[in-house]
């Protein structure tokens, strides 16, 4: 008895819970009112030259642009597996993050820049403008981040547009009652620096973004799982001795892929072995892992691998325990 069986009712599942038209859907929301903001923040920012404004707007304009992307990857998703790549374009949306994060790193450099040279030569602000502007802003950015709130535990990229969103409407604020404090006294450098603050804050969320999306890109074990507790969920399945040989993958932001080897008994029948893979495979959809791909083994074909020492050290191992 040596198989290889791969979950496909699991994979039917897993797409049927896709929530990827609600997401599309207030993903286009979001870039239809950023991007009227954009074009008036940007206007009155140039023309009462609030470097604030102006690098809000950016920040604003690089948002627009991510979720564009996310956009295209969540298309991509859609598409049918082929010869080609049999795993379809699933791994566009791990890549769009990627992507989303990095221009977001740009963003906080030119904005950094830009920042200083206006500290060391600071320019008159109209306060009550800016204020008006930004507290636009505030409803715009809030507005977007509650549209986005809902589907953010579903997805990275969504994820990574809600704490942008959210963190937009919390520097627009900051932007406003700098305008306001320009409206009493002449603090000019409040404007570079609320700059400054931006780019801090743009730093701070992009910076879980960045790691996440890029530890999936090079495959690593996705946030919310923890490799040891789905081996302990694995060996706690009746009939299961052993595994071995686990890998567990993000195949897009939105699925996670499992495989691994299964140490069962040699005089197992073929239905009972069967039954041991269908509760092996309900074991890992309860822990949001969508794909799951075991080879099961006895354990002399274990041994016959090279595995009979770490399967011989599990089993005395549980013995004692």
């Amino acid at each position: 008895m040596h198989t290889h069986h791969s979950s496909h009712a699991g994979h039917a599942h897993a797409h049927a819970d896709l929530p990827l038209q609600g997401m599309s859907r207030v993903l286009w929301v979001g870039v239809v009112l950023n991007c009227a903001y954009v074009v008036v923040e940007l206007a009155v920012g140039l023309w009462l030259q609030s470097l604030s404004l102006v690098a809000d707007a950016g920040h604003n304009l690089m948002d627009v642009l991510g979720v564009l992307i996310s956009l295209l990857a969540f298309r991509l998703l859609r598409l049918s597996p082929n010869n080609r790549y049999t795993y379809g374009y699933r791994k566009t949306t791990i890549l769009a993050s990627l992507l989303n994060a990095v221009i977001l790193l740009v963003t906080v450099g030119a904005i950094g820049v830009e920042a200083v040279r206006r500290l060391i030569h600071p320019q008159p602000i109209v306060g009550i403008d800016v204020a008006m502007v930004a507290g636009t802003g505030i409803v715009v950015n809030g507005i977007t981040a509650w549209l986005f709130y809902r589907y953010q535990r579903h997805d990275l990229n969504i994820r990574g547009a809600f704490l942008h969103m959210f963190a937009d409407a919390l520097v627009s604020v900051g932007v406003a009652i700098s305008g306001l404090l320009m409206m009493i006294w002449p603090w000019y450098w409040l404007d570079p620096m609320v700059s400054l603050i931006i780019a801090a804050v743009i730093l701070y969320s992009t910076w879980g973004l960045l790691r996440e999306s890029l530890r999936l890109s090079l495959d690593g074990v996705p946030s919310g799982l923890n490799i040891q507790d789905v081996v302990r969920v694995l060996r706690g399945v009746n009939g299961v001795k052993s595994v071995h040989h686990v890998h567990i993958w993000a195949m897009s932001t939105l699925e996670n892929a499992i495989t691994a080897h299964v140490v069962v008994d040699q005089d197992l029948s073929l239905a009972e072995t069967d039954q041991i893979r269908k509760d092996l495979e309900r074991a890992m959809q309860d822990m949001h892992i969508q794909h799951s791909t075991f080879e099961m083994e006895t354990p002399e074909q274990a041994c016959a691998h090279g595995d009979c020492i770490s399967w011989t050290f599990e089993k005395n191992h549980a013995s004692h325990t």
